[in-house]
């Protein structure tokens, strides 16, 4: 069966126009073609789909690239294929880098019919490769949406836990600290004052406990800005572990949107937790700058570095989830590793559509301070009410 195609045919001459119709039809092709000369035809012509598009070089005011370039900014993926009596090769070349298909010369029309198959053929693998790529787009942009959206949630989550543990679980210890405080002054020199100050040192230790998860869960540090966060951060880290930890910045203060002194916060926290873990290093240095309107945080150590299979394990998150809480913000992370140790950065540009002030995570970190027993030496604590 021969194959039925619609074909706008660009040319001011009747009887090139029915040889070229002719040769379609000689090659299997049931062709409706409709023939316009003007410009002003050919955009009208470009209101309606085609299959295919032939087109003179010389027609009347106007050239077969301009007639070409008309076709490409309508958006429409139409084959297009230059058919001219005489064609330089510089003017078929730039045809061909403009988006045209083919070109031919009249004196060959018996190309015509495989040439345009043949183009037919390209431009519907071309629209079939588009179509998967916005599909492909589109479900990264689903999948990274949906992950920003689980990033905020567990960062809300978090906090309220945190709430509660310090408004329920710090409340009912103080409540007994104060009882055992009670019994020993009215029982002092027994037995009892005795266990009275054995249950105070558990709760005390109950205490300190319930602070260090709920910094966990919500770094109430970060109310002091990012450098004294991350400054908090590496002491604790070389005092619990004995690495040797430094922490460098080249600011002493930073105005940051609010969302992203969480992010940096807990990518330093899970590279030291990684380092703590796998690294076996005995050496790391955490570097904080900010220069271009780019915020860059380094944490760099001496260990024995990652692999690429260590990378590419399927069920390795850690390094997943740093770069998904980095796009939040519209950042990155970057990996080195090697024989001498692994350095992971993170870059944020504090002028992206993310940071406009617009806090993806800010839920999370605007929440109220909490009511209860305060320590002024623990940096961890939520502020004064």
């Amino acid at each position: 069966m021969p194959l039925r195609l619609r074909v706008l045919h660009l040319e001011d001459n009747e009887a090139d126009h029915a040889l070229v119709a002719a040769h379609l039809r000689r090659g299997g092709i049931d062709a409706d073609i409709e023939r316009v000369e003007t410009e002003q035809g050919l955009a009208e012509a470009l209101e309606d789909n085609w299959d295919l598009i032939l087109s003179d070089y010389n027609l009347p005011g106007y050239s077969g690239l301009a007639a070409l370039g008309k076709v490409r900014a309508t958006g429409k993926l139409v084959p297009f294929i230059l058919v001219s009596g005489e064609i330089g090769e510089d003017i078929a070349v730039q045809a061909m880098r403009n988006g045209a298909n083919d070109y031919l010369l009249k004196s060959n029309l018996a190309r015509l019919a495989p040439a345009a198959l043949l183009a037919i053929e390209a431009n519907r693998t071309r629209i079939a490769k588009q179509k998967a790529d916005l599909a492909l787009s589109q479900s990264r942009q689903q999948l990274s949406e949906l992950a920003q959206h689980l990033q905020t949630s567990i960062e809300q989550e978090r906090a309220a836990i945190a709430r509660e543990i310090h408004d329920d679980v710090g409340g009912a210890l103080t409540a007994v600290k104060l009882d055992l405080a009670w019994i020993v002054r009215h029982a002092e020199g027994t037995p009892v004052a005795e266990r009275a100050l054995q249950a105070m040192e558990a709760v005390n230790m109950a205490h300190e406990a319930s602070q260090r998860i709920m910094h966990n869960l919500r770094p109430a540090i970060l109310e002091q800005g990012l450098i004294a966060a991350l400054q908090w951060m590496t002491d604790r880290f070389g005092k619990r572990t004995g690495v040797d930890t430094t922490f460098r910045t080249s600011h002493e203060t930073l105005a940051l949107p609010s969302a992203v002194p969480l992010v940096a916060y807990r990518f330093a926290q899970e590279a030291l937790t990684n380092i703590s873990k796998h690294a076996h290093a005995d050496c790391v240095t955490v570097d904080l700058t900010q220069a271009g309107g780019v915020l860059s945080l380094e944490v760099s150590d001496n260990g024995r570095g990652l692999s690429q299979d260590d990378l590419a394990k399927a069920r390795s998150f850690g390094i997943r989830g740093l770069r998904e809480r980095a796009e939040t913000v519209g950042g990155w992370v970057d990996i080195s590793s090697g024989p001498q140790g692994t350095t992971l950065i993170l870059s944020v540009p504090l002028s992206g559509p993310e940071n406009g002030f617009i806090d993806l995570l800010a839920p999370a970190l605007d929440s109220q301070p909490l009511a209860g027993e305060l320590d002024s030496d623990d940096p961890t604590v939520w502020g004064q009410p």
